[in-house]
């Protein structure tokens, strides 16, 4: 398996943690720096990290749309909702409307379990109010994350599977959901998070082991959630050994998995659009919710 050691911590410069370099971090950094502002910042709680990034494409729509979810290590310092705004940026130049969402993490007041889990449920859950406002398809909704992110985007499809109202009475089901590099589960992850993040970061996002709290770990893993019945798009990176496990447990729940490996992929080559292999993953999303 290819050293993981830089993977889940994003941007150096952004960071609490020194970390080297990539090509792929530079072109981001760059990107990041030059998207325009969102159409509408709205609120979808009560907290100011409750808050989401709405860009229209051009034209009356309706428009599908794709929820984004940042990733950062499940921890505050590390990355914010502005990362995956090139994503977010591509996508709308292609007919998309997206959702791009921030949401409380270790280190912010609430965040953790349950917290974090609490405002992804409800982050995605508003797009039935911006669909009463805005001109979106909600036939045609795709959850997309990226590294931690990618973690929470396939728990926010396992939703339904729950029955739990702490996490949304009603959960918005989305055609399809889109995990980028990032796990499936939690409690295998630990130890490398330790390498991946420069320190542990699992266990007090959770508030303890999976041996002191199984029950919530059980919660906070899509993988023990399987099947969602709807269809999964792995995007396989610097982390695809680490996703195999939760390819095979998902295509064998009956889950239908469409998976994309790039080969020789760094962790945040995938959410470059522009370059190669960024352009890979906007294809692919594009295919999921149908070129308008």
């Amino acid at each position: 398996m290819r050293t993981a050691i830089t993977a889940l911590a994003f941007l150096a410069a952004t960071s609490c943690v020194a970390f080297a370099q990539t090509p792929s971090m530079t072109a981001l950094a760059e990107m990041r720096s030059a998207v325009p502002a969102p159409d509408l910042v709205a609120a979808y709680g009560a907290d100011p990290l409750q808050i989401g990034h709405l860009r229209l494409p051009e034209g009356e729509g309706p428009f599908p749309l794709v929820v984004l979810i940042h990733g950062g290590c499940w921890s505050a310092g590390y990355d914010d909702v502005t990362g995956m705004g090139p994503l977010a940026e591509a996508l709308t130049a292609r007919g998309v409307a997206t959702w791009n969402l921030a949401y409380r993490r270790l280190g912010d007041a609430g965040g953790g379990w349950p917290g974090t889990f609490e405002d992804i449920g409800a982050g995605i859950d508003h797009v039935r109010a911006l669909a009463g406002t805005h001109p979106l398809d909600l036939t045609r909704v795709v959850v997309a994350g990226h590294s931690a992110g990618a973690h929470l985007a396939l728990w926010g499809a396992s939703r339904p599977a729950l029955a739990d109202a702490r996490f949304g009475a009603d959960p918005f089901r989305p055609m399809a959901v889109v995990a980028i590099d990032g796990p499936g589960t939690l409690a295998s992850f630990i130890g490398i998070d330790a390498q991946a993040c420069g320190q542990p970061v699992i266990v007090p996002f959770m508030g303890g082991t999976p041996q002191d709290l199984p029950d919530a770990y059980r919660i906070a893993s899509p993988q023990d959630q399987l099947p969602f019945g709807v269809r999964q798009l792995v995007v396989q990176a610097e982390f695809a050994p680490l996703m195999q496990p939760y390819v095979a447990a998902a295509r064998a729940s009956g889950d239908t998995v469409v998976p994309l490996v790039l080969e020789g992929a760094d962790h945040f080559d995938p959410i470059v659009p522009g370059r190669p292999y960024g352009d890979r993953v906007v294809e692919a999303i594009m295919e999921l919710v149908g070129e308008p």
